[in-house]
């Protein structure tokens, strides 16, 4: 059985898996997510999700395009997706593979909290300024449901937050 590109990003593998058999999976890009603080609230995006068909919250995330380092990818989408730049270096979080039985992606997360806002989002995407507490209001109505920022974010509070 062949593999399939099925884009510039993902790719069908089909792999012999005993006899007769074959065990499917995406080879797919790493991402990288960000969660930017300013004055002890958290800087989340909320844009359409076409796969869901709901407006999604979440924190500003992206693929890390070839040639870029997990914290070059955080550092572009933190200002594609809301305007923001980071004064200082971002602070690594952890890594994670998203869904290690069907998908190839490593998902790396940084934390900012000395930003400057230099522009405007890119386009169809809402910035909100939230607390920890709405954002575990929204993760509960099911409109902050990326289970890898979810997972991202309640590492992070667990492991670094005061």
């Amino acid at each position: 059985m062949k593999n399939f590109k099925l884009s510039n990003n993902i790719e069908l593998i089909n792999k012999p898996f005993k006899k007769k058999e074959f065990y499917h999976y995406l080879k797919t890009s790493n991402l990288s997510i960000v969660i930017p603080k300013i004055n002890n609230k958290y800087i989340l995006v909320s844009q359409k999700r076409i796969p869901i068909n709901k407006t999604n919250f979440e924190f500003p995330s992206g693929i890390i395009e070839k040639n870029e380092t997990p914290l070059m990818s955080a550092k572009k989408e933190l200002i594609e997706e809301t305007g923001y730049k980071s004064r200082n270096k971002l602070r690594k979080i952890t890594s994670f593979y998203t869904e290690p039985g069907r998908l190839t992606t490593k998902i790396t997360g940084f934390l900012c909290n000395n930003l400057i806002k230099i522009s405007k989002p890119e386009k169809g995407i809402k910035i909100h300024i939230v607390s920890d507490q709405q954002i575990i209001k929204l993760i509960k109505n099911g409109k902050f449901n990326n289970a890898s920022h979810i997972g991202m974010f309640l590492f992070y509070k667990k492991k670094y937050a005061r």
